[in-house]
């Protein structure tokens, strides 16, 4: 159960640092994208996306500390109301179950004995899995997760402001756009894969979703700048 526990911990750990790099390349590629539409001055393009970066790095800490802590809040709750329910209406909870053997095509048999060989094992994990969906021993720490998106969005944010500040004036906007789409068709694949979806979803809803943000922020600054 360890083994299993700590898995699901590393899977949430890296799913958070996914996103919070995935996060950090969209905010300061819009960002500075959308600065450099209004100016060409690379200081204050400079600057903005380092403000950017900072800002978002600690917002995306604090949103993964609070929303995992809600998270566990709402399964303590949960692992909480079922004790209750074991305690005072068990048949009940058997027979629950059990239906749900049943609901699934297995033999009234067959399902009574899986059902009085999980109940006896372990009651409270079975029925809190069967009736809400989580395991008791798989919560994300709110910490680590906390700490891999404070690490990973400014990583990510790096892509953005090195390639709209090293490359030269005429192309850098462009070259930033390449380079954000690449970034954001990895990072769309890898948070797919670690929650199971669709990969070619993941990456093209990605990457629309990037293209549309330097656009709107490109032409935005642009019409201010302007």
């Amino acid at each position: 159960m360890q083994a299993k526990k700590s898995l699901a911990e590393r899977v949430n750990v890296m799913r958070a640092s996914v996103m919070g790099a995935n996060d950090g390349i969209l905010s300061v590629a819009g960002i500075v994208i959308g600065v450099a539409g209004a100016t060409a001055n690379n200081y204050a393009i400079f600057l903005s996306g380092i403000a950017g970066m900072l800002a978002g790095t600690v917002s995306m800490a604090m949103g993964e500390y609070v929303s995992v802590n809600a998270q566990k809040d709402a399964q303590k709750k949960a692992t909480i109301q079922q004790k209750t329910a074991l305690a005072l209406n068990y048949e009940q909870e058997f027979d629950y179950i059990r239906q749900g053997y049943l609901d699934k095509g297995i033999s009234p048999q067959l399902a009574q004995q899986a059902t009085q060989e999980m109940m006896t094992k372990d009651a409270l994990g079975t029925t809190v899995r069967a009736r809400f969906g989580f395991e008791i021993n798989e919560m994300t720490n709110p910490y680590a997760a906390a700490f891999s998106s404070m690490i990973s969005f400014p990583l990510g944010s790096i892509l953005p402001l090195a390639a709209i500040s090293l490359f030269p004036l005429k192309i850098r906007v462009l070259a930033t756009f390449i380079a954000v789409a690449i970034a954001l068709m990895i990072t769309g694949y890898s948070a797919a894969v670690l929650g199971n979806a669709n990969w070619k979803r993941g990456v093209l809803r990605n990457l629309i979703s990037g293209i549309l943000t330097m656009l709107v922020t490109f032409l935005i600054g642009t019409w201010i700048g302007g």
